[in-house]
């Protein structure tokens, strides 16, 4: 009896699910752990940095961390929490075994997608910390990590469809444009595919919602502020982006139009990452942005007048900032924090 089409699809959909568990690492990402991991003492922050951006470390990380017989089990949804779950001696094996492509060698299998995946990933990252510079409240960490995830599915449906993406999707079209395409031709899209993952892969719900979401009109802010972290990436490399769509998002996580602009300014500016440790900041928005006027050395009044507080509103900022951080004075938060990669 011939195979009808529904399982023709289905079928690749499953083979390119299992194809994709042999995504490679980029041999310089394994190379910069390993020599993180050298270190001594350790510098988590390097590790964060080498891990992040690269889907096939970041992802036998985050597997790992949450198959992991502790209490965090299945619920770990960051890079540095992941990296804090798994020892080091874990983690160098880990590094060891996974398969690595480079960039010169194009002959291998996901080599050229893994190159492109991991310049897009850091794009969207970077975007994620651009946002959280403007807005109160962003978890960076948990965002990273659904930014490094969020076009798995795009890996698959090329997998399983040879002539995906350029045969099937106008190069042309907005990143709306293309899923809907995506929805036409394939009857799926690459976020719903990408959720499929997430849950095939034992990762947390919230790394599932997000990816699976994360061209939804109707989002919460989280997913709104990955969604307008991965437009302003395509804005910076060169693709089409609608601008009513791109500051509509924006206006849904409280952005304006002057600071649209210069989040699209500095997308395509060069500029370097913010260090992170292993351990996640349990500052707020808002105390970072007192911590970082604390750190220039501005007095309460300069801090109270910049963010239009009260000079009592900023010591209480200060009185949080010094408890959570185990500190006495503002030299002790500021070199924790600094230490610590979030500063």
């Amino acid at each position: 009896m011939p195979t009808r089409p529904n399982e023709q699809h289905g079928r690749r959909l499953t083979a390119a699910f299992e194809a994709l568990e042999g995504f490679p690492a980029i041999g310089e990402s394994q190379t910069r752990l390993l020599a993180a991991l050298d270190g001594d003492p350790i510098d988590t922050s390097a590790l964060v940095a080498a891990v992040e951006t690269d889907l096939g470390l970041g992802l036998a990380v985050l597997r790992l961390a949450n198959r992991l017989d502790t209490g965090a089990s299945g619920r770990v949804s960051s890079i540095p929490a992941a990296i804090e779950a798994v020892t080091p001696p874990s983690l160098r094996v880990l590094a060891e075994r996974t398969r690595t492509v480079d960039f010169f060698d194009r002959s291998g299998g996901w080599g050229r997608e893994a190159d492109g995946y991991r310049r897009h990933v850091a794009a969207v990252q970077g975007a994620v910390q651009r946002i959280a510079a403007v807005v109160d409240d962003v978890d960076v960490d948990v965002l990273s990590a659904a930014a490094l995830l969020h076009d798995v599915g795009k890996l698959v449906l090329r997998h399983a469809h040879p002539g995906y993406p350029d045969k099937l999707l106008s190069s042309e079209a907005t990143p709306e444009e293309r899923l809907v395409a995506e929805r036409r031709e394939l009857g799926v899209d690459h976020a719903l595919v990408g959720g499929v993952l997430m849950r095939r892969w034992g990762l947390p719900r919230e790394l599932a919602r997000l990816v699976e979401r994360h061209h939804a009109e109707e989002s919460d802010r989280d997913v709104a502020i990955l969604r307008l972290a991965d437009l302003l990436a395509h804005h910076a490399q060169g693709d089409e982006v609608s601008p009513q769509v791109l500051m509509r998002v924006a206006r849904s996580v409280g952005i304006e139009a002057p600071a649209v602009r210069g989040l699209l300014y500095d997308q395509a500016l060069p500029g370097p990452r913010r260090a992170r440790g292993a351990a996640p900041c349990p500052l707020s928005g808002r105390e970072m942005e007192v911590l970082k006027r604390l750190a220039a050395g501005r007095v309460y009044k300069q801090i109270a007048s910049e963010l239009g507080l009260s000079t009592s509103t900023v010591r209480t900022h200060l009185h949080n900032i010094y408890g959570k951080l185990g500190a006495v004075d503002r030299a002790q938060a500021v070199l924790i924090a600094v230490e610590r990669g979030w500063l």
